[in-house]
């Protein structure tokens, strides 16, 4: 048996001289899908700040189409376009796409399809990649009950799925933790970019005596609406979003793209990629906090700090709760 196998590698080894040598980055290119504008300032703009760095350390060529809404007609007029172009890695960067890149896997056994969000369907050329985002948003949750001072804390909302629902109950865990008598009270627009919806339901929350407001959004629209309204804000997907309210930022739990970039293209690349359906952590550097703006209570940093570290370690998690609201939570999961 090791004869056959040794008598196998050198057949390999002569196949691949033969054709011109091991696969390389320069044998690929990787084309990227977003649901927003590339500028957002949120979650497209974190995915396209990855894909100029993977640019930047692997020298892949790559390319993007923006404002692609979940409509599987419209993915896969894209996609389609990129692989007559001879992209053979997509990456399509929400939810929605799911279910025409699995559909789009099977027909296109060569290329690689990458989903972000999602979950597996195939175990050949597709995979799926996420970030556990709970456990910042626990963190910035945190800061949020420190600096309430009417005890009210409004969310802004996209949709009422896992990914979502988790990540307002891990925030309401951290409100708890600092401000037991605090309420998060929750507003859906069903949108991932909607400036104006983002905006009528943060004046909204604004309204019922909310002073600090968060978001599952990717524009920075409810930060101007509570910056208009002398109220504190916890951002989203990037830090670009304090720019564009610098008065009402406090923090925001942030995306890191770039790494995971790079480790999936070059293992596609040697030979070595095989498919799965990635959650980083904190750990991984995927996820984190940002830094937290000037004027937080000492005792809430170093309390940030140490549950930081914790998670790190992975002696502490925030826990994980998505198909209900926990008690200190105001609004439906199901609307």
């Amino acid at each position: 048996m090791r004869k056959s196998w040794a008598v196998g590698l050198i057949i390999i080894s002569i196949l691949t001289m033969a054709c011109g040598g091991a696969a390389t980055v320069d044998d690929y290119k990787a084309a990227f899908v977003y649901v927003g504008p590339a500028d957002d300032g949120g979650w497209s703009q974190a995915h396209d700040v990855g894909r100029q760095y993977l640019v930047d350390q692997t020298g892949i060529e790559t390319a993007y189409t923006e404002l692609i809404p979940e409509d599987a007609t419209e993915f896969r007029t894209v996609a389609e376009a990129y692989i007559e172009q001879g992209y053979n890695i997509i990456f399509g960067t929400t939810f929605g796409y799911l279910d025409a890149m699995a559909e789009m896997a099977e027909e296109y056994p060569d290329v690689i399809f990458l989903h972000c969000s999602g979950y597996l369907k195939n175990d050949t050329n597709f995979g799926n990649y996420f970030g556990k985002m709970y456990q910042p948003r626990y963190l910035s949750g945190l800061v949020a009950g420190s600096v309430t001072e009417s005890n009210k804390i409004g969310y802004v909302a996209a949709f009422p799925i896992p990914e979502v629902i988790r990540g307002i109950n891990a925030f309401a865990q951290g409100v708890k933790e600092t401000n037991p008598d605090a309420t998060v009270e929750v507003v859906w627009t069903f949108t991932w970019f909607g400036p104006e919806a983002e905006t009528q339901a943060a004046n909204a929350l604004l309204e019922t005596g909310a002073d600090v407001l968060a978001q599952h959004q990717d524009s920075p629209a409810t930060g101007i609406a509570a910056e208009a309204a002398g109220a504190k804000w916890i951002s989203y997907n990037t830090a670009y979003g304090q720019d564009a309210a610098p008065e009402a930022f406090l923090t925001a739990p942030v995306w890191d793209w770039g790494p995971y970039y790079v480790e999936v293209v070059e293992a596609i690349a040697d030979g070595s990629f095989v498919p799965e359906a990635y959650w980083g952590g904190m750990d991984t550097g995927l996820v984190s906090l940002y830094e937290l703006a000037d004027g937080i209570p000492r005792n809430v940093e170093q309390l940030v700090n140490e549950k930081n570290m914790e998670i790190l370690s992975g002696s502490f998690d925030p826990t994980i709760v998505e198909d209900s609201f926990i008690d200190n939570v105001i609004g439906t999961v199901n609307p």
